[in-house]
């Protein structure tokens, strides 16, 4: 099972000293919190991607490069790529380049993000969400799966004998979990094509989670992939940990009450007894991540949210260092006992070029250089 960290990348005012931090600042904490995750033996760190203040990570494959050249094993993800207002060209591009630049150690989650007017500011209608969800990730697949693409839809200009460079790395694309909290045509959509499932599971309560994680269970089995059981799932979860749980509860009570996305509304209690928000010792972590596994089944990716609500740096490494400490190897241990040995583990680079066979991914197709489309008899010999 990998576990690891995702960030929003709020950049938020802290409620205990009235001082948020610069983009700067917060952009150099994220690469210094990325390095400690691999320091500490987490597996996996993964950044959001937002085009609005007050958030930073417009651009998360910059980022993500930058971090994969500081680092040697750490599996980097994307916490949402916007599938609806991005070019899936670029994402096919982008994440390529990204695969190369990583050595494989890159994978994505798809999703439609929580900002409605970035619909608009990339040219999109709202209303339009789910379906150009669908669209869109159809046309990603193909452009990494195939050499040379044609293509007509809905939202875009066609493609005519299209070759999306550089090609995936072994011949292998990244790997694709599709993040959802709430639409089920999401889930349906990662059963169809055999992919992840991500459940964010830090807003609802337990009852929620489970009728997501099922429904995809159920479709991924229908469309052949596997036994229910197998399905590729992830979760997500916030945690607040000091050794002495009440002091957890008292240093985390003014971020909590402050935090935009859940501050002035439920009571700290009232939020941690009816979602995931664990705020205590981890202990008391350990035995409710556990507890995840009793509605959703055995499971292959647990990421924590930590660097939210604007905590200083030094509180979020020192939350790392108890992950990677105390808390991570006892979870290693215990769900990798309760695993059943034909349920799978999570999908690496490395497990799929066993499973698929490596391939040099070169394209040396001939083409207009002005078009850059293959032409005539060349194009029906590179199997457009």
């Amino acid at each position: 099972m990998q576990f690891g960290i995702f960030s929003v990348s709020d950049i938020t005012t802290d409620p205990t000293t009235g001082r948020a931090p610069s983009e700067a600042e917060r952009i150099k904490a994220i690469l210094a919190i990325a390095q400690k995750a691999e320091e500490v033996g987490l597996d996996v760190f993964a950044l959001g991607e937002h085009h609005n203040p007050p958030f930073f990570s417009s651009s998360p494959t910059t980022t993500l490069a930058h971090i994969a050249a500081r680092t040697s094993r750490l599996r980097l993800s994307t916490a949402t790529t916007l599938i609806t207002t991005n070019d899936p060209v670029k994402i096919a591009e982008d994440y390529a380049m990204l695969q190369h630049l990583a050595d494989g150690r890159v994978d994505l989650m798809m999703g439609r993000g929580n900002t409605g007017p970035v619909y608009p500011w990339f040219g999109q209608d709202i209303r339009n969400g789910i379906e150009l969800a669908i669209e869109n990730y159809a046309l990603l697949r193909r452009l990494w799966d195939e050499d040379v693409v044609d293509w007509q839809g809905k939202f875009r200009t066609p493609l005519q004998g299209f070759t999306s460079t550089p090609r995936p790395l072994d011949g292998v694309a990244p790997f694709v979990w599709h993040g959802s909290i709430r639409s089920p045509e999401i889930a349906e959509q990662a059963a169809y094509y055999g992919d992840g499932f991500f459940h964010n599971h830090i807003f609802w309560p337990k009852g929620h989670t489970q009728r997501m994680v099922e429904f995809y269970r159920r479709r991924f089995e229908h469309y052949g992939h596997g036994s229910a059981d197998q399905a590729i799932v992830g979760l997500g979860g916030q945690v607040f940990m000091r050794r002495n749980s009440q002091d957890a509860v008292t240093e985390f009570r003014p971020y909590f009450d402050n935090a935009p996305v859940y501050g002035h509304g439920p009571s700290l209690e009232d939020f941690t007894r009816e979602t995931p928000l664990t705020v205590g010792s981890p202990q008391q972590v350990i035995e409710r991540t556990l507890g995840f596994r009793d509605y959703v089944g055995d499971y292959q990716r647990q990421l924590f949210l930590v660097d939210h609500a604007g905590l200083p740096l030094k509180t979020v490494l020192e939350q790392l260092d108890l992950l990677g400490e105390e808390v991570v190897p006892v979870l290693r241990r215990e769900f990798a006992a309760l695993k059943p040995a034909h349920v799978p583990d999570a999908p690496t680079h490395e497990s799929l070029v066993a499973a698929r066979g490596a391939h040099d991914s070169t394209v040396h197709a001939p083409a207009d250089d002005v078009t850059g489309q293959v032409t005539g008899q060349v194009h029906e010999e590179v199997g457009a």
